[in-house]
């Protein structure tokens, strides 16, 4: 009996833009030469350009001599680091077991449709980015939501999703 491999659809990687990787010089001289530095200029990359750019694990690879592939394993492995960039205000959506018995499920879809991205996503016009998020330690506010820094608490789906369109007005305005 021959069994055949299901290979899921490729995902198509966006474009993504150039950047001016004379940013990373200072943080490169800082770290180049340290040991244990992977993380650090991974983080002060994403810092600089909010993701890491295809083209900074290049150059990161080129001074420092560290290894791609290890670089991408890191980066892949952390939920901090972005290979996209996000957008301008990160939603994050509590799923820990306060939130989860508060209907935080029906809050957060009813944001993916409201703003039309799935988990992780980012909108069109590069304004939000949706991430669920195992816990945010508000669990007396649950269900909850963080837009940057701001947390918003006891929400119902018709909140949440106010807080979102005011959030966009603000932005068109």
């Amino acid at each position: 009996m021959r069994i055949e491999r299901i290979t899921p659809p490729r995902k198509e990687v966006p474009q993504q833009e150039e950047v001016d990787l004379t940013l990373m010089d200072p943080l490169l001289q800082k770290y180049k030469d340290r040991k244990g530095n992977m993380i650090p200029l991974l983080q002060g990359t994403q810092d600089i350009y909010g993701y890491l750019p295809k083209a900074a694990f290049a150059r990161i690879h080129e001074v420092t001599g560290l290894e791609l592939n290890e670089m991408y394993g890191v980066a892949t492995f952390y939920a901090q680091f972005r290979l996209v960039p996000a957008g301008k205000h990160i939603v994050k959506m509590c799923h820990g077991t306060a939130c989860h018995v508060q209907s935080v499920t029906a809050i957060t879809d009813e944001i993916l449709d409201t703003l039309q991205v799935k988990d992780g996503e980012t909108t069109g016009d590069g304004l939000f980015t949706v991430e669920t998020v195992a816990c945010l330690g508000c669990c007396s506010l649950a269900p909850v939501m963080m837009i940057g820094e701001e947390t918003y608490g006891k929400l119902t789906p018709k909140q949440a999703v106010k807080i979102i369109r005011e959030i966009r007005r603000s932005e068109n305005n």
